[in-house]
């Protein structure tokens, strides 16, 4: 039997307040944003069965690509094959020198998620990509044809180290 999902919630809040010195008082203007996306075990839509996480180091000048169709195992040692992704979170480290360049793999790449000529997006030094869309659709993953996930060291001299979590289903 397939390991199952519980519980699944992706969360990102924003707090922040801005303020400014007037002559004879203060004002500020405080933010508090969050928008959570809860799901639970399964395939459809607000739902999920698959999940990938790891910490990894790239290279100098090289690439990492994530085959999201029959090689990645999950946290239990199951071997994974997504049909979509659900939510996919990429934290490139603050001490890295390099950005992170996601997308474009070389051949058969996973690029439903993004659009543009190169299908690529930057992730600087201390920067986070959270993609997510709970939806039945989502993110298709199609194996053979579209289950390359590359993730590049965008330069020499260094190597980058960055965490990856990605949550979809197997249909």
């Amino acid at each position: 039997m397939a390991p199952t999902l519980d519980s699944i919630l992706v969360s990102l809040a924003i707090q922040a307040t801005a303020n400014n010195v007037l002559d004879l008082q203060s004002a500020t203007s405080p933010l508090s944003w969050s928008k959570p996306l809860s799901m639970t075990t399964g395939t459809g839509a607000g739902q999920a069965d698959r999940v990938f996480t790891d910490t990894r180091t790239i290279a100098a000048s090289g690439n990492d690509d994530l085959d999201l169709a029959g090689v990645l195992t999950d946290p239990l040692g199951a071997v994974l094959t997504f049909a979509r992704i659900k939510t996919m979170a990429i934290y490139a480290y603050g001490a890295n020198t390099n950005n992170l360049t996601i997308g474009n793999a070389a051949a058969n790449g996973f690029i439903s998620w993004v659009g543009g000529a190169t299908h690529t997006v930057t992730v600087r030094p201390g920067g986070l990509l959270l993609l997510a869309g709970t939806d039945a659709t989502a993110y298709a993953v199609t194996a053979a044809t579209a289950d390359i996930l590359r993730v590049t060291n965008a330069a020499g001299g260094s190597s980058v180290t960055y965490d990856i979590v990605l949550i979809g289903s197997s249909a």
